[in-house]
């Protein structure tokens, strides 16, 4: 883990704070290799369900691309799209790092619909 990963707890936040958060439940649908990126990244493409398909860069090279894809994994839908290396990112797919420094992506125990909100 990283010493950013160990920080003391951050200031209370507001439960409408978490509300207005979109976050859903997607499946990896195509993984694409991502260069220009600063740090290693690939660009992933999430199936949302009925809010459609959306892109997203990530930071999750730990994993091999093609076991990546029918993933499924929890997502921020409604952030403002960022401009990274000249490519649009649309949502962002949710992980942490384990002990290695690795991303470890977060995905339901079991199965739920796709778009399925997280509350």
């Amino acid at each position: 883990m990283t010493t950013s990963d160990l920080q003391a707890a951050k200031p209370e936040a507001a439960y409408d704070d978490f509300a207005k958060l979109d976050i859903r439940v997607g499946r990896i649908i195509a993984v694409e290799p991502f260069p220009r990126a600063r740090n290693p990244s690939y660009k992933v493409q999430v199936d949302l369900g009925p809010l459609g398909t959306r892109w997203s860069s990530a930071q999750i090279t730990n994993y091999d691309a093609a076991e990546l894809v029918g993933t499924a994994v929890v997502c921020v839908c409604n952030f403002a799209p960022r401009n990274i290396a000249g490519f649009r990112s649309e949502v962002l797919i949710l992980g942490a790092r384990d002990e290695r420094g690795r991303v470890i992506l977060l995905s339901p125990h079991s199965g739920v619909p796709l778009g399925a909100t997280i509350y």
